[in-house]
């Protein structure tokens, strides 16, 4: 440990210590109260936390669904964690993908690459992308259909990132075939 570290365990043993010795002195004929509500005050805690740890996976977060215009106008709005969220149909399979103008290219994730039927196992990852987390190895893979609204594409290049992705993430290779506008809370698609 770092002595910076040591001197903050100390402050919270000795804090500890402080809160301890007013529980004995206020409870000092009353022990099972305080056992009470000592339990009470851990579970309310503990449960605020469990809740808070919790949201995504319980619906917290989920992004607005995109609208398609009848003049084939893509409406994406942003989701809360500021971000835009395309769902895209690849070979008739729904694949969500976040807007990323910072990446070069489609990228799967190896979880939804999986779920489109291509084995990563069986991939030449003979390509590298640097990321945020670092060099990470990339495979070359050909799309038969890319859909999104009244839009489909055919034979498109992607990638399958070896490395750790919470989602797939929808490049200026795909969206430079829009004319891409932000306006207010809301990303514009149109061809």
């Amino acid at each position: 440990m770092e002595p910076d570290q040591y001197a903050r365990l100390a402050y919270l043993l000795l804090l500890m210590a402080a809160v301890a010795g007013w529980v004995l002195v206020e409870f000092r004929r009353r022990m099972g109260e305080a056992v009470r509500v000592a339990i009470a005050w851990g579970l309310i805690f503990g449960g605020v936390a469990a809740g808070y740890g919790l949201w995504h996976d319980m619906g917290g977060f989920a992004p607005p669904p995109q609208m398609v215009s009848q003049a084939g106008e893509i409406t994406v709005p942003r989701a809360p964690d500021g971000h835009y969220y395309l769902t895209l149909r690849i070979n008739g399979e729904p694949v969500r993908f976040l807007a990323d103008t910072g990446a070069s290219n489609m990228v799967l994730s190896l979880k939804d690459a999986e779920s489109l039927g291509i084995d990563p196992g069986s991939l030449l990852y003979l390509g590298e992308a640097q990321t945020a987390n670092g060099t990470v190895p990339t495979a070359r893979v050909t799309l038969p259909s890319v859909e999104i609204g009244p839009y489909r594409d055919t034979d498109f290049s992607a990638w399958v990132n070896r490395g750790d992705m919470d989602g797939s993430l929808l490049g200026m290779d795909y969206l430079r075939l829009y004319r891409v506008e932000i306006a207010g809370d809301e990303m514009i698609l149109r061809r």
